[in-house]
C-alpha cells in the first residue's frame, strides 16, 4: 500500500478500537479493565494516521520543485535524475490489498456471541483453589459469583457457605448423559483464554433446560460432586431452589477467578 491506503488503515483500525472501547463491544474480545488501554491504542493509531496523512501531503506539494531543480521529463513519464537513472512511478499498489479493511467493518457491524456451551464442554474446568474465604456478605438469600460459590463449594466443602441460601448466574449447558451445568467463562485477558468454570445442577430444576440460555439460579450447597471428563477437575453442584431465565448480562465472562 501507499502512504494514503496505509493511513487510512490506521485510521480505521484506530477507529473501530474507540468504538469498541466506547461500547459494551469490548467486553466480547478482552476483559473490562484493559478498557483504558484500548482506547489509548485507538487514539495513537488514529494520531498516527493523521501524521502519515499530513507527512504525505506536505510531501506531495513539495514534489513539483525537487522535480525542476534535479530531475528531466522523459516520454512514459518516467524521470531521470542527476545521476542518469531512470525513476519510474508506474508502480501501482495492488487494489487486492484494500481486502485488508474488511474484517475492521465486520468488527464495527458484527458482534461476536460469547463463548458458550460448546466451548465449556470441550474445555477442562478451569476452578482453582481459592486464596482464601472470607466471610459471606449480609442478606438473604446472598448473592455470589459462580467462581466464588464453586471454590467454597469444592475446596471448602462448603463449610463458608453453611445453610445460606446463594444467587448465581450463568448459562446453561447440558453434557451427552443430560446432566445440566451452570457455566461462567472465565478470562485471564482476552476471550482467546477463556476457560469455563462448571456447577453441576441438582434438585429443583425446570422442567426444559435449553443450552447457552442464562439462569439466576437460587439454591443452597450440597456435598455432591463429579469429574470434569475432560481434564478430571472437581465440579462441584448445587442443590436448586429457583431458577428463573435472565437476560444475557452485559459482560458475559467472570474475572473474578484471578483477582
Amino acid at each position: 500500500m501507499n502512504r494514503q491506503a496505509q493511513a487510512a488503515v490506521l485510521f480505521l483500525v484506530g477507529g473501530a478500537m474507540l468504538h469498541a472501547g466506547t461500547t459494551s463491544l469490548y467486553l466480547r474480545y478482552v476483559k473490562a479493565g484493559l478498557q483504558p488501554l484500548l482506547l489509548a491504542a485507538g487514539a495513537v493509531l488514529i494520531a498516527a494516521a493523521l501524521a502519515t496523512a499530513w507527512y504525505e501531503w506536505r510531501r506531495t506539494r513539495a514534489a513539483p520543485g525537487r522535480q525542476g531543480a534535479g530531475q528531466t521529463d522523459r516520454p512514459g513519464g518516467v524521470h531521470a535524475g542527476r545521476d542518469g537513472h531512470d525513476h519510474g512511478h508506474g508502480h501501482r499498489e495492488p487494489r487486492i490489498s484494500w481486502l485488508l479493511v474488511l474484517p475492521l467493518f465486520a468488527l464495527i457491524l458484527v458482534a461476536p456471541p460469547a463463548l458458550g456451551s460448546y466451548s465449556a464442554l470441550r474445555t477442562g474446568t478451569a476452578l482453582q483453589p481459592p486464596l482464601a474465604y472470607p466471610a459471606l456478605p449480609s442478606g438473604d438469600p446472598v448473592g455470589l459469583s459462580l467462581v466464588d460459590y464453586a471454590g467454597r463449594a469444592a475446596y471448602g466443602h462448603g463449610r463458608s457457605l453453611g445453610d445460606r441460601k446463594v444467587v448465581i448466574t450463568g448459562f446453561v449447558a447440558l453434557d451427552r448423559g443430560g446432566t445440566p451445568y451452570l457455566v461462567r467463562m472465565a478470562l485471564n485477558c482476552c476471550a482467546a483464554d477463556a476457560q469455563p468454570v462448571k456447577i453441576g445442577l441438582s434438585g429443583k430444576l425446570p422442567p426444559v433446560l435449553q443450552p447457552d440460555s442464562w439462569l439466576e439460579v437460587t439454591g443452597t450447597y450440597t456435598g455432591k460432586r463429579a469429574k470434569d471428563p475432560v481434564n478430571g477437575g472437581i465440579i462441584p453442584f448445587i442443590d436448586v431452589i429457583e431458577a428463573r431465565p435472565v437476560p444475557t448480562p452485559k459482560d458475559p465472562y467472570d474475572e473474578s477467578w484471578n483477582q
